[in-house]
Order: C-alpha cells, then sequence, then structure tokens
C-alpha cells in the first residue's frame, strides 16, 4: 500500500484496525493512547504525534519502510 498523506496512512490504520476486530477504544487501550487520538490519526489529522502513530501502526504488526520514488 502506497502511503503519501496523512490521510491515506489513517485510512490504512482504519482498515487494519477492522481487519483484526478492534474498536478504536480497544485499540487505543493497546497502545496506551487516547481513544480521541485514534480517532484523529484514521482521519487523517496532519499534525498527530509520530511517535505514537508508529506505535500504532506497530501494534497492529504493520511494517513500514522508506523507499524511493520511482519516476
Amino acid at each position: 500500500m502506497m502511503i503519501q498523506d496523512s490521510k491515506s496512512f489513517g485510512k490504512a490504520i482504519k482498515e487494519y484496525r477492522k481487519k483484526q476486530g478492534l474498536t478504536q477504544i480497544q485499540l487505543s487501550a493497546i497502545a496506551n493512547v487516547s481513544p480521541r487520538f485514534i480517532g484523529e490519526l484514521e482521519r487523517g489529522k496532519p499534525t498527530i504525534e509520530l511517535e505514537k502513530a508508529l506505535h500504532v501502526a506497530w501494534i497492529l504488526g504493520l511494517n513500514l519502510s522508506i523507499a524511493d520514488i520511482e519516476e
């Protein structure tokens, strides 16, 4: 999946959360963040805390990598 902005990152987080059958409240408890944070993350808030967002992705079992853009 290509992530190009905060909205597509949030969409991916929501998709994988739902695949695992978790509510926002359950995920927030597992990741030790507020339910509000999960909601803002999934809506693609551009000023979200990167460290927390990466932690939530890791909790969901997502592996993030950086690659050169092929033109």
